[in-house]
């Protein structure tokens, strides 16, 4: 049986898709359930309230930039296993959006208002990586995860000892991400130079200093 082959029409039919599925609340469907759905809610103060629906805002937008950068990748990846292989990093990452945005219902908070201007911004580098060559857009993603894992790192650090459910989620999307960034390793990507990692944790501080509030 031969694989269908989509047109470019297709795909940018497809992304539209998924974006309004990244973008629209509610819209995000989790495959698995949450690790914090049968955690008890510990009380909180306002002050750690505030703080631990920040942390979470900008793991969902991390998200949210996430699902752009594969879809992006996706788009114009050259090698149909590696497109595969983007697109099914992008549905795993779901998980993680809905679990985020969740756990900020839970808290009385909400998503960031910034979240179009990142996935726009994403997608671009996403698909700008894809389009140079499939073993940059694979590295991309191991420089993005590695980002990713020292963000959760230090997020599980600071959450109050009494959130379990935060951190519940928060350590299974840290072994996710992990598991993502050997892959992406292991399939050819390749490891990026030290200033070009720099400059990305820059980017992804700037992008955790706008969304811990707005």
């Amino acid at each position: 049986m031969s694989t269908r082959q989509y047109s470019l029409f297709d795909r940018l039919l497809s992304q539209s898709e998924q974006a309004m599925r990244t973008l629209v609340p509610g819209a995000a469907q989790a495959g698995r359930p949450s690790p914090a759905q049968h955690l008890r809610a510990d009380a909180v103060t306002e002050e750690q309230r505030r703080h631990i629906a920040g942390l979470m805002r900008i793991n969902h937008t991390g998200e949210v930039c996430a699902q752009a950068l594969y879809q992006g990748q996706a788009l114009t990846a050259k090698l149909p296993d590696v497109r595969d292989k983007m697109e099914q990093a992008a549905t795993e990452e779901i998980d993680h959006l809905a679990w985020c945005e969740q756990r900020l219902s839970e808290l009385d908070s909400r998503t960031s208002l910034l979240n179009p201007l990142f996935y726009g911004l994403s997608f671009g580098l996403g698909a700008a990586a894809g389009k140079i060559s499939d073993r940059i857009s694979l590295g991309f993603v191991a420089a993005t995860e590695q980002l990713v894992e020292r963000h959760l790192d230090d997020h599980l650090r600071q959450l109050p000892e009494d959130d379990l459910k935060s951190r519940a989620i928060l350590e299974q999307m840290r072994e996710d991400e992990i598991e993502h960034g050997s892959q992406a390793l292991q399939a050819g990507g390749v490891v990026f130079p030290r200033p070009v990692k720099a400059a990305m944790k820059l980017m992804s501080k700037v992008m955790a200093s706008a969304t811990y509030r707005i």
